[in-house]
């Protein structure tokens, strides 16, 4: 199937995100602007512009939105500024948040990345807002009830684990278990997972870690390094391994297959880049049911956003002119 068959089927598609909904927050600052505090003596960091973008589950988002998908998020922020913030930026890309709800008893994940004005280099430490305790038991029966009555209404379900925290974010145990039940009984419904630090943890769906969570998750669930038996353990209908400019490698239960990358330049910037290709995999696999050709078009999307600044997206026009 084409790049542009498979374009043409993604707006009758309908996605779900869930999982940890950050705001991005990008700070461009003046260094010669960097006046010591009259009162600490302390250098101050003099940021004089900014911009916001739904982040972690929200990359994912917005890729499917530009890619033309009908999309939805799900998950719980903070009855806070950021969260106000990010409310705002879901509605000016026209992405549904009637699944996101606020609470005053946890903090809105964020993401402050301090770039400098003169180089356009993010030089400085970032300032981040993130929850140190575990997610609150009323908030995370919240979810799992929300997800279950809601998931049936939807062709791709995107699980972002994005929390490193030992302790996890809005992705628990219990939500982690429904998604397992429920998966096999949905086969017309695509289920793919990505997860920083808790891989090994997810059954019963399509698992995308890059190499490095990869290779922790295999340690953790076998004592050894070997995707293929992970795979099994999990019984993930496909493993799919990322490994940067290198492509990815998928892991079947007849095969194992590497897909190469596609060839750029010198990337931009490379955030997001596995949120990009979750979401050209998840969406052309709905369409194809073909792994391999769903990673090449995963691929293309990345090389598409990594060679923009931030957490870029592709559009249709991009992915028929790569």
């Amino acid at each position: 199937m084409t790049n542009q068959q498979i374009l043409e089927r993604i707006p009758k598609l309908r996605a779900l995100v869930v999982g940890d909904v950050c705001l991005d927050r990008w700070c461009r600052y003046d260094p010669a602007l960097a006046d010591p505090s009259r009162e600490t003596g302390i250098p101050r960091t003099a940021v004089v512009s900014s911009e916001v973008t739904p982040g972690a589950a929200g990359t994912i988002a917005n890729n499917l939105k530009s890619l033309g998908c009908q999309v939805a998020l799900m998950g719980a922020i903070g009855d806070d500024g950021n969260g106000f913030e990010l409310r705002r930026a879901l509605r000016l890309r026209g992405i549904s948040g009637e699944f996101v709800f606020a609470s005053e008893q946890i903090p809105t994940f964020t993401y402050t990345k301090l770039i400098n004005l003169r180089t356009g280099v993010e030089d400085l430490p970032r300032v981040d807002f993130v929850a140190t305790r575990p997610l609150p038991s009323a908030i995370e029966k919240q979810l799992v009830d929300l997800f279950e009555s809601a998931f049936r209404g939807f062709d791709v379900i995107f699980v972002s684990d994005q929390a490193e925290t030992a302790h996890g974010g809005t992705v628990t145990a219990p939500l982690r278990e429904l998604m397992e039940r429920v998966a096999p009984q949905f086969p017309e419904k695509v289920f793919v997972v990505d997860s920083r630090a808790r891989i090994h943890l997810f059954r019963n769906v399509i698992l995308k870690p890059n190499e490095t969570e990869a290779e922790a998750g295999s340690t953790a669930l076998l004592g050894r390094v070997d995707f293929s038996a992970m795979r099994a353990a999990l019984r993930a209908p496909v493993l799919i391994v990322t490994r940067d400019a290198r492509g990815a490698s998928l892991f079947e239960e007849s095969c194992s297959t590497d897909v190469p990358g596609v060839a750029v330049g010198t990337p931009v910037d490379i955030c997001g880049a596995g949120d990009s290709f979750s979401a050209g995999f998840g969406l052309a696999h709905a369409v194809t049911r073909d792994a391999k050709r769903s990673a090449q078009f995963g691929n293309l999307i990345a090389s598409i956003t990594i060679m923009k600044p931030g957490t870029g997206t592709a559009s249709p026009e991009e992915v028929l002119a790569g």
